[in-house]
């Protein structure tokens, strides 16, 4: 059975290195372990990369087969083209794997569940209305609250200073090993080893 890995963000060089994108930023690094390089299908307004994720990681040979997908619909728009692939390649919702951010945890946290609600990130809102349910994996990437009184939307939409990417970058491989670990071993054993 395939497995469907999408990264949430926003798509373009303004977006890039925004908190929102994290997704993006996963999704980019599993593609780089995979040495792949992602294509756009038409009319799945999406960038997607089949490869394999295998015991030894992204690529390994006689692996699970994957799609690791980066919407390029907007946040709010994201479920679009995850209801379209997931339609397309017969994908189960619970071979629907989402990264995200997630305000609820602070930064370089991360928690793997299944199912639940949206949480107010539009972009979980709209993969739950084109799946028509809210089965499926979600891996919550923390980005913690914005500090004093700043909006949530320019907090979530700001880059992540250069001071913070060295830490970012340890996030961004230990979300990419969860999903890698999802796939392999399980979501209860990933998350055993993964839900700090």
């Amino acid at each position: 059975m395939t497995w469907l890995v999408a990264g949430l963000g926003n798509p373009g060089l303004r977006y890039a290195w925004t908190r929102h994108n994290i997704g993006f930023m996963v999704a980019d690094e599993l593609a780089r372990r995979a040495g792949g390089r992602f294509s756009a299908p038409r009319g799945m307004h999406a960038d997607v990369l089949a490869t394999r994720i295998g015991p030894a990681g992204t690529g390994a040979p006689g692996g699970q087969p994957v799609l690791i997908v980066k919407p390029r619909t907007f946040m709010n728009e994201s479920g679009r083209a995850v209801g379209a692939l997931a339609a397309y390649h017969r994908v189960d919702t619970d071979h629907v794997i989402v990264v995200h951010d997630e305000l609820d945890l602070d930064p370089g946290r991360m928690r793997l569940k299944a199912g639940g609600g949206d949480n107010g990130h539009n972009g979980l809102k709209s993969v739950r209305a084109h799946l028509g349910t809210g089965d499926f994996v979600r891996v919550r990437v923390g980005i913690g609250r914005p500090p004093g009184h700043q909006a949530g939307a320019d907090y979530v939409l700001g880059r992540f200073p250069k001071n913070e990417r060295e830490d970012l970058a340890v996030t961004v491989a230990e979300a990419a090993d969860a999903v890698e670990a999802v796939v392999t071993t399980g979501l209860a054993a990933a998350q055993n080893r993964f839900n700090n």
